[in-house]
């Protein structure tokens, strides 16, 4: 059975940084696409970063370009996200996906696997 947990989220000032970390089991962690996205209360579940099975290649939403950054160690079965100069509107449950493709996808409909998200909330 495949599990996600992500870990991490927290309440931080806005210019603050948290680090998301995502540990999914009963899969082979290295040959999957990567993937975080956030939901914002009342809104749609929106794509934020994507990596790819090597690391190899990494996408980020406009939004976050810049302030976010994604990474893995297929060592350690472990995907992270560290977030720098946080603003309120970061404000989500954060979500890691998986899928088993080499491309990196930017919709829901992408990724087979999520987790069941941690919180983050940006006071400003």
């Amino acid at each position: 059975q495949v599990q996600m947990v992500e870990s991490g989220g927290g309440l931080v000032q806005a210019g603050g940084s948290l680090r998301l970390s995502c540990a999914p089991s009963g899969v082979t962690f290295s040959l999957y696409t990567m993937a975080w996205f956030r939901q914002a209360p009342g809104k749609e579940r929106e794509f934020v970063s994507a990596i790819t099975w090597s690391g190899s290649s990494t996408y980020y939403e406009e939004s976050v370009k810049g302030r976010f950054t994604i990474s893995r160690d297929n060592a350690k079965s472990t995907l992270y996200l560290q977030m720098n100069s946080l603003k309120p509107e970061d404000t989500a449950d954060y979500y890691c996906a998986a899928v088993l493709r080499p491309r990196i996808g930017t919709t829901t409909k992408d990724y087979t696997y999520w987790g069941q998200g941690t919180q983050v909330t940006v006071s400003s």
